[in-house]
């Protein structure tokens, strides 16, 4: 049941028109995310599976978060970055990725050359104006994958 769930989901997230049309429930967010990537809903954590789930929702419009369905907008607090990436592995060409989170999301064709570098992370551009910092392994990983002042050659 929750595949049909997650694929229903998916199909209205793409639907752009949601995201304009979609009435605001409530200015207060009922959605947490923190530095970590984890999820809580009126102050109560939540479980990786419900948050993948929501996660299939979730939209950045003008720097701010909403889970958005066809029939209601709900906002949501981001400390940081709403997903946590884990784990990458190269895809063709070599300036893309695809990428896992920490709840076990999947992110296919993420442009590496459209990363945003500060002192202490690296965030990659997802879907749905989203963006993903790599975990302290990933980041290594990173690193020593790649010679960043390469990626301007290929």
């Amino acid at each position: 049941m929750t595949d049909s769930i997650q694929h229903t989901l998916k199909q209205f997230a793409a639907d752009s028109a949601l995201t304009t049309t979609t009435p605001l429930c409530s200015e207060v967010p009922l959605f947490d995310i923190n530095a970590l990537g984890d999820w809580t809903y009126l102050g109560t954590s939540l479980p990786a599976k419900f948050a993948k789930l929501f996660a299939s929702i979730l939209h950045c419009i003008d720097d701010e978060y909403f889970l958005i369905t066809p029939v209601e907008k709900v906002r949501v607090q981001v400390e940081d970055a709403p997903l946590l990436i884990v784990d990458f592995e190269r895809a063709q060409p070599h300036s893309l990725l695809n990428v896992s989170t920490s709840i076990d999301t999947l992110h296919h064709n993420v442009d590496i050359k459209q990363m945003k570098l500060t002192d202490d992370s690296v965030y990659l551009p997802l879907e749905r104006g989203l963006w993903g910092k790599l975990g302290r392994a990933c980041y290594y990983n990173f690193v020593n994958e790649f010679n960043l002042s390469d990626l301007n050659e290929q």
